[in-house]
């Protein structure tokens, strides 16, 4: 079968920006990931197989000038040694490990040094999920120029709508060819008129480059994650804002509060915090309740909450995210990172379900393992070691 990832800035900009981040902060840390997939999927039995060979193929991709000038350019919050080492890094195989069982459930982990294991995650997801669809014979039905008008209904939808919007698909995509025919569409849209709305660019850094546009993303869960083995459950996301913010020197200022619930974030979000950042990204719970929650809090802080900027991303469509931007009503600046609704709602395709999470973090080589668990605001999202979750749950 044909390589699936042959770019390396065919990932997210959010997984460049917390390596940098653990290269900073954590260069000795060690890690696992595990995969979950939600579905509880059995794949072809020879899918652990294929797999593998797609990951044995993965020390050949790397980055090239053409994609260092672009994020030099694009994101100058990254210094340029960081890109030297970006020159020197190679995927390594031997990070990851696959079975499958009799009935097909795969178990995936991606284990050893956090600054080279982070790259894994989009990779590994984004293989799985085109891989299975080929595999069920959806490429052989895919309808070209049908999901190229339903993109742009789409497009045309939100942008009448004066939603502010970016995607957020690679991960659980229906394939690479499918995502930038999606990215591709929707810029010759926005592109076609003056529009009340905005179409922001796109999370995968390559296709970014490849249609000018800019890149989206800051951080994911798994540094809160981390954090919470280092300072406790109360302290971890004040301590990532503080180092995050320490380390970008004020830029990729949008938190991603939801790793322990909202109930231990907004208890502990100073007002030097909520003024720091640019705004904060809904990734779980109702949204209105959420939306309310954050402008009380700014509120109480002596902050107006219509200066700062509110990203949703859970899960949406286009209608949801029109629901929400009329619920907010200007009372905060609102825009929206949608996933598998523009890159895999093909025509009788059923998207996969599935995430890479840490699950085992310790701050250097010679120290002990601990859980990392995410609580978040659904309960559907909570992973980890039961026992953990279920005390610090307890505690909050």
């Amino acid at each position: 079968m044909k390589q699936i990832i042959t770019h390396f800035t065919d990932n997210d900009l959010y997984t460049f920006s917390c390596q940098y981040y653990v290269l900073m902060k954590y260069p000795r840390a060690e890690v696992k990931y595990s995969f979950i997939d939600r579905n509880n999927t059995c794949y072809p039995q020879n899918f652990a197989a294929l797999l593998q060979e797609q990951v044995d193929l993965m020390p050949s991709v790397k980055i090239t000038e053409e994609e260092i000038a672009f994020m030099t350019s694009h994101c100058p919050w990254l210094p340029l040694w960081y890109f030297n080492f970006l020159r020197g890094y190679t995927f390594n195989p031997k990070e990851v490990s696959i079975e499958q069982d009799a009935e097909g459930r795969l178990s995936i982990t991606v284990q050893g040094k956090w600054f080279s294991t982070i790259m894994w995650e989009m990779p590994l997801l984004s293989i799985i999920s085109e891989l299975i669809h080929t595999l069920k014979g959806e490429m052989e039905t895919y309808n070209l120029e049908a999901e190229r008008n339903k993109v742009k209904a789409k497009t045309e939808k939100f942008l009448q709508a004066g939603i502010i919007l970016g995607d957020m698909g690679t991960r659980r995509r229906f394939s690479f060819d499918h995502q930038e025919m999606v990215i591709k569409t929707m810029a010759e849209v926005y592109n076609s008129q003056d529009w009340p709305g905005k179409f922001t660019g796109t999370s995968n850094v390559w296709l970014a480059m490849k249609y000018n546009l800019k890149a989206l993303g800051t951080m994911s869960h798994q540094l809160i994650s981390f954090e919470e083995n280092v300072s406790g459950v109360f302290e971890c996301n004040y301590n990532v804002m503080k180092k995050f913010s320490d380390v970008f020197d004020g830029d990729n200022g949008t938190y991603l509060y939801d790793c322990f619930g909202d109930e231990v974030f907004f208890k502990n979000l100073s007002k030097r915090m909520a003024m720091m950042y640019t705004g904060l990204r809904v990734d779980s719970g109702v949204e209105e309740e959420q939306t309310e929650k954050i402008i009380d809090k700014y509120k109480n802080l002596g902050i107006d909450p219509a200066s700062k900027q509110v990203v949703y991303s859970n899960g949406l469509n286009i209608d949801r995210c029109i629901e929400i931007h009329k619920f907010c009503n200007g009372r905060v600046k609102d825009s929206y990172g949608v996933g598998t609704h523009l890159t895999c709602d093909v025509d009788n395709v059923k998207p996969s379900n599935i995430v890479i999470k840490l699950t085992k973090c310790r701050i250097t080589e010679t120290r002990e393992w601990h859980d990392c668990i995410k609580l978040s605001c659904d309960k559907g999202k909570t992973l980890g070691n039961p026992d953990k979750c279920n005390y610090i749950l307890s505690q909050i």
